[in-house]
């Protein structure tokens, strides 16, 4: 339906890693340079870190494919294993038969797969993704791999490629020897703007869409600003506004569908969380404790105030009912019991004292007025 309505042959934001749809950055072209140069260069290990979303296996797909007429490769992703189910994976990647071999055996068919290779002048390349999830045990298998050479050359190019937490383990003193073999440590960032704008028209292009582009120009700086220039939120994004679109039958998707969209996805409040990001659960928590924080201050507030202003209608209206029947310590007493009152448990107030012979004017100066015009007639 959505294909039909904008004239699409196929998804243009899908989640699979087509090379078709591969747009290339500044710093992805910069990367996939990288790549090559330390392959062609025999630099035997390098490493390839991103953060999740940033295309990472596309690049390496597409490493691959330029690499793949003059080079055996090989391509790992399956990194939850032991070391012999690791060497396994490789043997199966490479279609040699791992079926009852013990993990010597395993090396010895890589090896002479590897003299093959290079007897014919081919290069041979492993790459293996995910590579944060091997276990150290694994990374200390990998490292030995590079032990495939001959005097005057590596017969194998080892690209491991991951996510941030790849760079911590190898920042480990564990992994000191490992860490000292790989040669180049490749970085892929995040698009700007302008990549932004380039990316979602390339791959509306290569899903057959011809035309201006149905995201307006503010549509696509919030789209930019708001998934921070990661392909994977820009792919979410794009491929759910144009889902409301479509169901609004609105050809043009401005800045109100895409804020739509990320209400939906929420995709704001995880950039503040950034890394680690909070459960659903604690998120909400949050709110709810940043919203009701002033409420509870207000409520205090409020009642502080009912109670100061009670204690002071009493006392004024106790002072006008009945001025004579209070002698000035009784009223000294009761005012500085209602002063402390006020102020909690925790404050103290000195009272005021009233001499006992100005009771009398202190209580009602009106009544005091009429005794003086008495007194002088």
């Amino acid at each position: 339906m959505v294909l039909d309505y904008y004239q699409l042959a196929e998804p243009a934001f899908g989640d699979t890693p087509d090379p078709r749809f591969l747009y290339l950055g500044g710093m992805h072209r910069e990367a996939l340079a990288s790549l090559v140069y330390g392959t062609e260069s025999s630099r035997g290990f390098l490493a390839l870190i991103a953060k999740p979303g940033m295309g990472k296996t596309s690049l390496l797909y597409q490493y691959l494919e330029q690499m793949r007429n003059r080079a055996r490769t090989a391509f790992v992703f399956q990194t939850d294993c032991d070391s012999r189910e690791f060497i396994r994976h490789i043997l199966l990647d490479l279609n040699i038969d791992a079926s009852g071999k013990d993990l010597p055996a395993m090396h010895d068919a890589l090896n002479r797969l590897l003299m093959e290779e290079m007897r014919a002048g081919r290069r041979f390349i492993l790459v293996i993704d995910e590579a944060q999830n091997l276990e150290e045990k694994v990374l200390e298998s990998v490292r030995l791999l590079s032990n495939f050479e001959t005097p005057w050359a590596k017969l194998m190019q080892i690209v491991i490629a991951g996510q941030p937490q790849l760079a911590k383990r190898l920042a480990r003193p564990s992994m000191l020897q490992l860490r000292q073999r790989i040669s180049m440590i490749i970085r892929i960032e995040p698009f700007t703007i302008e990549e932004t704008r380039a990316y979602i028209n390339h791959r509306l292009w290569a899903a057959g869409y011809r035309g201006a582009s149905p995201f307006t120009v503010d549509a696509r700086r919030l789209i930019a600003e708001c998934s921070g220039g990661i392909p994977r939120n820009i792919n979410n994004i794009c491929f759910n506004a144009m889902s409301i679109g479509c169901a609004l039958k609105q050809k043009m998707i401005d800045q109100d569908i895409v804020r739509e969209v990320l209400a939906d996805l929420d995709l704001e409040s995880l950039r503040e969380e950034e890394t680690g990001l909070l459960s659903e659960s604690d998120h909400k928590a949050k709110l709810r404790a940043r919203q009701g924080q002033p409420r509870r201050q207000k409520e205090s507030l409020f009642r502080n105030w009912v109670r100061r202003l009670a204690i002071a209608s009493a006392l004024l209206l106790f002072i006008l009912s009945w001025p004579s029947a209070l002698n000035s310590d009784e009223l000294n007493s009761w005012l500085s019991d209602a002063s402390a009152a006020d102020a909690g448990p925790w404050v103290h107030r000195p009272s005021t004292r009233i001499p006992s012979g100005d009771v009398q004017r202190a209580v009602d100066p009106a009544t005091d007025a009429l005794a003086i015009q008495a007194g002088k007639r």
